[in-house]
């Protein structure tokens, strides 16, 4: 199936102008290190709380994002507790390892026989634009004919980059009790790098027996909001003839439009659902998920 690919540049300009509105805050620059061992931590979630302002702590744990002293910030990583703390005292920042209850443990070996491919959408039309800071997610509801292949075997999603190796996360949810996403299915981070250029992209899972849910479950695509992902452009603006540098973080990933029952986005710190109602009945909600596709095996 030919898929037809969009590259939309505009984003890059709406990003310059939300960076704009932030342009008086105070910029917080601090470490985020393991409380236990001291040891810094990588690629930590950053967040302005209740605001889509957003950045990732380096591979040597430091970080830096602009916000006013009295606001906080949200702080989380894989494996490790969630912290809230005030942006003025977030110089030094300690994260508690979090206990995992181990799950029972099932010897069986993927014989990868058969194969299914699930998430592909009626419309091929893909199309590329700066996602922010936040994470949008892709919900897989759970078939009865996935019985036979359970096993995931891969993520295919497709990205546009301007920079070689740019470096993503990808994150698996389950399903919770309110059919928001829930715990984390990995239980370590699941970081990629991709190539300049639009690619398709197929990441091999075979190593974190991760198997379908009964209930299903959302895959999410976050950008890392690093020095190594950062591009720099040099504009002028036309109406105060003063110079601005545009950041701009890479990749992009690329998004189907589509009707769904609900689109969910996790930004300021927490996720949000986003459903549309008219009267009092529901109706389905149109908009952009991101065109992530599984394989499953046996």
């Amino acid at each position: 199936m030919k898929t037809t690919l969009l590259l939309f540049l505009f984003p890059l300009l709406l990003f310059a102008q939300t960076n704009r509105g932030i342009a008086e805050r105070n910029e917080v620059k601090g470490v985020v290190k393991d409380s236990l061992s001291g040891q810094p931590i990588s690629f930590v979630n950053i967040w302005v709380e209740n605001e889509n302002v957003a950045t990732t702590s380096e591979e040597d744990g430091t970080f830096s994002i602009s916000v006013a002293a009295e606001k906080n910030l949200i702080f989380s990583a894989l494996g490790y507790e969630k912290k809230t703390i005030k942006a003025s005292q977030a110089t030094e920042v300690f994260l508690n390892s979090k206990a995992f209850d181990l799950d029972e443990v099932v010897i069986s070996n993927s014989i990868d026989t058969k194969r299914t491919v699930i998430g592909q959408t009626e419309n091929t039309i893909a199309q590329a634009f700066d996602n922010g800071p936040r994470i949008d997610v892709k919900y897989f509801p759970y078939s009865q004919a996935y019985k036979k292949t359970r096993y995931i075997k891969k993520v295919t999603l497709s990205t546009d980059s301007r920079i070689e190796d740019a470096t993503i996360r990808i994150r698996f949810y389950s399903v919770d009790a309110n059919g928001f996403p829930g715990e984390e299915m990995l239980k370590k981070d699941l970081i990629v790098s991709v190539k300049n250029g639009t690619k398709n992209n197929k990441i091999d899972l075979s190593d974190y027996n991760l198997v379908m849910p009964k209930n299903g479950l959302f895959v999410g695509f976050e950008k890392l909001m690093i020095e190594k992902n950062k591009k720099e452009k040099t504009i002028t603006d036309q109406n105060t003839k003063t110079i601005k540098i545009l950041k701009t973080y890479y990749p992009f990933i690329l998004y189907n439009y589509v009707e769904r029952d609900a689109l969910y986005t996790f930004s300021g710190g927490k996720w949000n659902k986003q459903v549309k109602e008219t009267n009092g009945i529901a109706e389905k909600v149109k908009g952009y998920e991101p065109a992530i596709n599984l394989i499953l095996t046996n």
